[in-house]
């Protein structure tokens, strides 16, 4: 088992056959574990046998993006309250990267902040939804309202995701090459090699170590935790208007600042384009509106004052953190295929 450290009090475990695996809290009286349809409920469930004990409530939200509505964590706040969920407690949350978002996010603002434990059922949980604090829900845009708040612990089992489909390795796919891009180049070169078979064992580990050292310098994105956002900018709002589930749209956005980090740095950005066609992830979003792209990419919460903020490439390993214009962002949604 590998375990990384991004704050005292919150860490990633990295392992097979882990389990539930609570941080010890002698005061803790109460479990509230979130979760999704499907494979993440049955996970979910068969956590409450290990929870002996304790008492537990399992609450079932929408799956993927839905589960991040107001009225849902509304609703989940109402369930909480009838459950009497202390201070001292605990909200689990088990499944993708939305699931996650939102019980990180549910956890932050019940009164005022309670411990969370994340247990990722998805590879692009698993490598970045889950890992560093961030903790969101939608409105009017992704992830809008939101907060910093670390989990205790994230466990990160590599039996979970070996079993999940094809699509969902895919979409993590893009994330943890996301991961090799700015910081890590072997895993860059493992997806070159081996493209989707680029073994677990070797990439999540290494994709987390990426994500768990940026934060642990940057918690709070004053600096270099900006670095994770490469294929975001343009991303958030192609997943918006395509649609399109978020690795893919991140996929397609990465492509997109490939082009812009050609036009700035000489970036190589056909080879980028081929490695994620190779892999199998998308390479444009064909028919979206560039308008309603552009409106979308202005009120995204990596605008600043002095512009829109895109992570562009130098050379693989080598990420910088550029402001670019309207019409460079409006280049790089053409060459996606934007109308």
């Amino acid at each position: 088992m590998d375990r990384y450290v991004i704050a005292p009090d919150a860490e990633v475990l990295v392992g097979r056959n882990l389990g539930l695996r609570l941080p010890e809290r002698s005061s803790r009286e109460r479990v509230v574990v979130l979760t999704q349809p499907g494979e993440p409920h049955r996970v979910a469930e068969a956590f409450v046998g290990e929870m002996s004990g304790l008492e537990v409530m399992v609450i079932e939200l929408p799956d993927r993006e839905l589960a991040k509505e107001l009225a849902v964590v509304g609703d989940t706040y109402d369930r909480l309250a009838d459950f009497n969920l202390g201070r001292h407690d605990t909200v689990v949350g088990v499944g993708g990267g939305a699931l996650t978002d939102v019980a990180g996010f549910v956890a932050a603002t019940w009164l005022r902040g309670v411990e969370s434990v994340l247990i990722p059922t998805t590879l692009l949980g698993a490598v970045d939804a889950s890992i560093g604090g961030k903790a969101g829900i939608n409105r009017r845009g992704k992830n809008l309202v939101g907060a910093f708040w670390h989990p205790s612990r994230v466990i990160v089992d590599l039996d979970t995701l070996d079993r999940i489909p094809e699509a969902l390795k895919l979409e993590g796919a893009a994330e943890i090459i996301k991961a090799g891009l700015i910081r890590d180049p072997a895993i860059v070169q493992a997806y070159a090699t081996h493209g989707l078979g680029a073994p677990l064992d070797e990439v999540v580990p290494r994709a987390v170590a990426v994500k768990a050292g940026i934060v642990a310098e940057d918690f709070r994105e004053a600096g270099d935790r900006a670095l994770l956002n490469l294929g975001h900018t343009l991303g958030h709002a192609i997943e918006i208007l395509a649609p399109m589930p978020h690795g893919f749209a991140v996929s397609v956005g990465m492509v997109a600042a490939g082009l812009v980090s050609s036009a700035r740095f000489g970036f190589d950005a056909a080879w980028l384009t081929d490695l994620l066609f190779t892999v199998g992830l998308p390479v444009a979003a064909s028919g979206i509106s560039g308008t309603a792209a552009l409106e979308l990419v202005q009120r995204d919460k990596k605008r600043t004052a002095e512009g829109i903020r895109m992570v562009l490439l130098r050379s693989i390993g080598d990420p910088v953190i550029e402001t670019v214009s309207l019409d460079e962002v409006g280049a790089g949604l053409a060459a996606i295929g934007a109308a």
